[in-house]
Formats: structure tokens, sequence, C-alpha cells
């Protein structure tokens, strides 16, 4: 059976007075930092850093004004339906579809073989880029995207004003019609 410790000390005999030395211990971290920094410098060694997704956007003077020559000028009108209506100069606009399908990712093969052809055919052209208020935001980033994929860089961005909404109207444009609203 095993011993029972009385408050006053008796039942252990010799033992209960004598205390157990206890042994110390020391423990090398040495290895274990080691360890710590090679897994850090691994890490950040083999991680990629992302870059910020920044564009740079050259702003001209507030006061200067740029005269450019209207067969140099294409306006690209973005209606909220999803369409574009182009056109350089005074010529009538054309409609063309900006994406193929609904939901894709990119522009449509139309409107990517047009501004090929456009920038090939007057190396001075000059495109702005007229968004409707009611048109989706992703439609100004996806041409935006576009242009610096093509690599032309001679774009404006300007308001889409009233005479712009009746020339899209006037060609067959509409509102778009969503279940979101």
């Amino acid at each position: 059976m095993g011993l029972v410790d009385s408050p006053n000390g008796e039942g252990r005999g010799r033992q209960a007075k004598r205390k157990r030395k206890r042994l110390g211990f020391h423990i090398d971290m040495t290895p274990m930092v080691d360890v710590a920094f090679l897994l850090l410098t691994f890490f950040m060694l083999t991680t990629t850093f992302s870059k910020a997704n920044t564009m740079e956007i050259n702003i001209p003077p507030e006061n200067t004004e740029v005269k450019i020559a209207e067969t140099n000028v294409m306006t690209f009108r973005v209606a909220p339906d999803g369409y574009v209506y182009w056109s350089i100069g005074e010529s009538s606009p054309r409609k063309l579809p900006l994406y193929e399908e609904e939901g894709a990712m990119s522009l449509g093969r139309e409107v990517r073989q047009m501004l090929q052809q456009q920038t090939q055919a007057n190396s001075k052209l000059v495109i702005v880029v007229k968004i409707s208020d009611e048109a989706k935001y992703k439609y100004l980033v996806d041409l935006i995207d576009e242009f610096n994929m093509m690599q032309i860089d001679r774009f404006s961005l300007d308001d889409f004003t009233d005479a712009d909404e009746e020339v899209v109207l006037a060609h067959g444009g509409g509102k778009q019609v969503t279940s979101d609203g």
C-alpha cells in the first residue's frame, strides 16, 4: 500500500525531512533560431511580390487647347446596351457589339479588328471615348485594357452628352434591359 502523509510529518520517516534536489536543465535554442531564419529567408525569396496594377495617365494642362483634324478623330460612344457606336470625324456612326457574347471576359473580335484597321490606316488617329452614365464601368476598363494591349496611347475620355445620347438612339441603340436594374 502507499504511504499517506500526515500533517505533522509522521508516516514517512526520514524521507519526509529530506528535500529532493531538483535537477536543472538547459535547452540550446541555437538550432531552432537557425531553422526559423532559414524558413523565413526561404519564404521571402520564393514568394513572388505582386506589383500594383496601375496605369500612367498623362493629363494635359487645363488651359491649353490641342487642335486635331477631324479626319484624325475617332469617337467611341459606349451605350448602356453593350454596343459601341464609332465614327471618324463627322461620318455616320457604326454600331458594333462590345462583346461577342454576354459575360465575356474580353472585347469582341469585331471591335478589336476595327481598332487594328483604323490605327494602321491612320497613325495620327486620336480616339475619344464617351461612355454613358448608365453603362457598366467594366466597359470602360476593358476598352482601356484593349488600348494598352494594342499599344494605342492616343485616346481621351470625354463626357457623354445629350447629343451623344441622341446619336445612339438614332442608330438603334437603347437602354440595357437587365434584371439587376
